[in-house]
């Protein structure tokens, strides 16, 4: 009887415990490893970001936030990226474009030239883009993105130790 019970126990114990964490890290926050170069240089490979997702309950994004979400061009992958501006914001970028001339070459990658170009961005969404805008697919190729693929908000880097830093 008390091997029963103490198995009893443990097993309430664990349930308990793993359904906290689960909760912890599904609605509060949690810690993501960033990966790539389009965040630097405030953000390098394999940083170790501390985020949370209850701000949005209470507070809007904002332009400046760095946020992780879901990419708009692979539901598999998370991308971290900077808000830089909010529905209905006017945004002034350079975005790729394929050159005319070369458009009907037989190569697979066509070159691009960069233009300005003037947007809005729409009700529900925001505009997104890596801080090294030389090596980032953002906003300027996919355009604004929805609230809902937002899934947190990065507090601070914890790692490595010696750039403990909030952002």
């Amino acid at each position: 009887y008390t091997v029963l019970s103490r198995l009893g126990t443990l097993a309430r114990y664990t349930i308990a415990y793993a359904s906290i964490t689960h909760c912890t890290f599904e609605y509060v926050g949690d810690f993501v490893l960033c990966k790539g170069p389009s965040m630097e240089p405030t953000l390098f490979s394999d940083n170790v970001l501390l985020t949370e997702r209850l701000s949005k309950h209470w507070r809007s994004y904002q332009s400046g936030d760095i946020i992780i979400a879901v990419s708009p061009v692979n539901a598999n992958q998370f991308i971290c990226k900077r808000i830089v501006a909010v529905s209905g914001e006017k945004i002034n970028t350079l975005k790729p474009h394929p050159l005319e001339a070369e458009s009907t070459s037989t190569s697979t990658k066509q070159p691009m030239e960069m233009s300005m170009v003037t947007d809005y961005v729409p009700r529900g969404c925001v505009w997104i883009e890596g801080d090294n805008k030389g090596n980032s697919s953002d906003s300027r190729y996919y355009g604004p993105i929805p609230l809902g693929l937002i899934r947190s908000r990065v507090v601070c880097r914890i790692w490595p130790l010696s750039e403990l830093t909030g952002l």
